[in-house]
C-alpha cells in the first residue's frame, strides 16, 4: 500500500516543567520533558490516531496564523 504524506500544523509551549505539543487538525496532543520529546510523543499519538480514524475525518488547515485576542473575565 502506498503511504500518503500530509503536513500537519503543530504548536508547542511550556506548561510548568513539561512541554506540550498539540496538533491543530486533528486535535491531538502529547507532552514531554523537552520540546523534542513532546514532538516525538505527539508523532506517536498521531500514528495511533490515524490507525483508527476514518479517512474522511482529516481536514487539512492551511495558512495558519496565531492571532492575539484580549478579553475580560470576572
Amino acid at each position: 500500500m502506498k503511504m500518503k504524506k500530509i503536513i500537519l500544523q503543530n504548536i508547542v509551549w511550556k506548561e510548568g516543567k513539561k512541554f506540550v505539543a498539540q496538533c491543530i487538525s486533528p486535535d491531538v496532543s502529547s507532552f514531554g520533558n523537552t520540546k523534542k520529546e513532546a514532538l516525538k510523543n505527539l508523532g506517536e499519538a498521531l500514528e495511533l490516531y490515524f490507525e483508527d480514524a476514518p479517512k474522511s475525518s482529516f481536514i487539512p488547515i492551511k495558512n495558519v496564523r496565531v492571532e492575539k485576542q484580549t478579553f475580560c473575565y470576572a
